[in-house]
C-alpha cells in the first residue's frame, strides 16, 4: 500500500470525539518544536537562502501567505502555536491560519489542514514587541504519536496588509513556502499552487506546544550556530539535537522530546543591549533571550547549553566574563526546576574567523576546564572531546567539509558527521535524572 493510502486509512479510522476529562487529566502542555527568533529580517545568518528582494519587498510582507514547515518532536491530538512580532515595529495582523501535516513540496497532506483561531476568532493583531499563543488546535486524526513521528507540520497563515519588519529565525536549514506579494490568503488550501516561492528560514512562528502524556520530558539544546545546525544538510534534520532525538526513540523510560533553541552568531553575554533598529545578526544574548526562548515555554526539564565561541571571537570576552554569564543563566534556569547540562565548547582553532586564533583557543580551553570541573552544571557532556583532533587541536578533518552547500568547510562548524558524533557522545541516562 502506498504511503498516501496508508495515511488516508489512518484518517478514516480515527474518531473525531474530543478527549475525555479523565484522558485530559493525564496530560500537560509541553514544547515540541522551537525556532528561536532573533531579529528583524534580513539581519541574521541564513544558509542557502534564495534572493527574496522581489518577494518580500522592502523587507516586509504585504497581503501574503506563508507556509512554515517545522518538525514537531511529538505529535498529539491537540497543539497550540506561538506567533511572534517580537522584533517588529508595526502591528502585525494575521488571519487565515491553518495547521496540518506537511505533504509533498509545499503541499499539505489531504484531509489534515485545521483552522487556527485566537480567542475564538480567525484574525488577530499582534502589537510590536509582543508574541502570543493560538487557541488549542484539535488534530483529531492523531490517535497515536507514533503514527506521525517522522512527519513535519505545515503552519500556514496570511499576513493582512503590510507586516512592517518581519520577526524571523534565519537559519532554519529547512524549506518553507511563500506566496507572491499581494498574493492573498491561501492557508486553507492543501495545494501549494499559490505558494511558489521558497525560503530556508522561519518567519513569525517560533514555537509549537502539544498536549502530551503527563510523564513527557523535554530536552532543549540551547546555544549558537553549532546548535542551530550550520554546515548540516538542508532538509536533512541532522543537527546534533536531531541526532539526539533519534537516539532517544525507544529508550526505556518516559517519552522524551528534543527541541532546538540555537541561533547562529549568538553569544552568552553580548551584545549588552540589543537594538532592533540596528540589529546584531546573532540576536539578543543568551541571558537576554532566556525568558522568551526557554523559561516561558511549557515542560522544559533539561537544557544542554553549548555556547561561548562567538564571545571569544570579535568581542574577545575574557573567560571569566563568560563563566559569570553561565552562572547567571544556570541560576535562573535552576530556579524554574530545570536541570542544566554544560557542553564543552568545540574547537575553532585555525578557522579564518576571530575565534580561530591561539588566544581565543586558550580562553576556550579555560572555559572548558571550568565546565568540566567547576561544579556549576548538573552534569557535563564533552562535545570538545568528541570532535577535536588531538594532534592539531582543531576539528577532526572528517568533520570539516560543509554538508550544507559543499566545499571544505570553515573549521568552526562541524558537518553532519560531526553533529552525529556530538549527539552520540551524550550519556542518555543524564536526560532522565531527576
Amino acid at each position: 500500500m502506498k504511503p498516501t493510502m496508508i495515511f488516508a486509512a489512518v484518517l478514516a479510522a480515527v474518531s473525531t470525539a474530543a478527549p475525555s476529562p479523565a484522558h485530559a487529566a493525564n496530560e500537560k502542555w509541553v514544547a515540541v518544536w522551537t525556532g528561536s527568533t532573533h531579529g528583524p529580517y534580513p539581519a541574521g545568518n541564513a544558509v542557502a537562502q534564495p534572493d527574496l528582494r522581489d518577494i518580500l519587498r522592502d523587507n516586509t510582507a504585504n497581503d501574503q501567505t506563508m507556509r512554515m514547515v517545522v518538525r514537531p518532536g511529538l505529535w498529539t491530538h491537540r497543539v497550540r502555536i506561538r506567533f511572534s512580532n517580537t522584533f517588529g515595529s508595526a502591528p502585525l495582523t494575521i488571519d487565515g491560519a491553518y495547521a496540518g501535516v506537511h505533504g509533498f513540496g509545499g503541499a499539505v497532506q489531504p484531509g489534515t489542514n485545521r483552522p487556527v483561531h485566537f480567542g475564538g476568532k480567525a484574525s488577530v493583531t499582534i502589537a510590536p514587541g509582543e508574541l502570543l499563543f493560538s487557541d488549542p488546535v484539535e488534530l483529531n486524526y492523531v490517535k497515536r504519536a507514533a503514527d506521525l513521528s517522522d512527519r513535519k507540520m505545515a503552519i500556514s497563515f496570511h499576513i493582512a496588509g503590510n507586516s512592517g519588519p518581519l520577526t524571523w529565525h534565519a537559519k532554519a536549514m529547512s524549506t518553507s513556502y511563500l506566496s507572491a506579494a499581494r498574493g492573498g490568503s491561501h492557508g486553507a488550501e492543501e495545494s501549494a499552487d499559490a505558494l511558489p516561492f521558497t525560503t530556508t528560514s522561519w518567519f513569525i512562528v517560533d514555537a509549537v506546544e502539544a498536549f502530551a502524556p503527563a510523564d513527557t520530558r523535554v530536552v532543549m539544546g540551547f546555544g549558537d550556530s553549532i546548535t542551530d545546525g550550520t554546515n548540516s544538510t538542508i532538509n536533512g534534520d541532522d543537527r546534533w539535537p536531531d541526532f539526539l532525538a533519534n537516539r532517544l526513540r525507544g529508550f526505556p523510560g518516559s517519552p522524551v522530546v528534543v527541541v532546538n533553541a540555537g541561533i547562529g552568531g549568538n553569544r552568552v553575554i553580548g551584545p549588552e543591549i540589543y537594538d532592533k533598529t540596528k540589529p546584531f545578526s546573532g540576536g539578543p544574548s543568551a541571558l537576554d533571550r532566556l525568558d522568551r526562548d526557554v523559561l516561558s515555554l511549557a515542560g522544559i526539564n533539561t537544557v544542554i547549553w553549548l555556547e561561548a565561541i562567538n564571545d571569544l571571537g570579535g568581542p574577545k570576552a575574557p573567560a571569566a566574563a563568560v563563566i559569570e554569564g553561565y552562572r547567571k543563566g544556570v541560576e535562573r534556569m535552576k530556579k524554574k526546576g530545570i536541570r542544566v547540562i554544560g557542553a564543552t565548547v568545540t574547537s575553532a582553532l585555525t578557522a579564518t574567523t576571530a575565534s580561530g586564533t591561539p588566544d581565543a583557543d586558550a580562553r576556550r580551553k579555560e572555559i572548558n576546564e571550568f565546565i568540566r570541573k567547576g561544579g556549576l552544571f548538573d552534569a557535563v557532556t564533552d562535545f570538545d572531546a568528541a570532535t577535536v583532533d588531538t594532534q592539531t587541536g582543531a576539528l577532526k578533518p572528517e568533520f570539516q567539509p560543509n554538508s550544507s552547500i559543499g566545499g571544505a568547510g570553515d573549521k568552526l562548524h562541524p558537518n553532519r558527521a560531526g553533529y552525529q558524533a556530538m549527539a552520540n557522545s551524550i550519556d542518555l541516562k543524564l536526560l532522565f535524572a531527576r
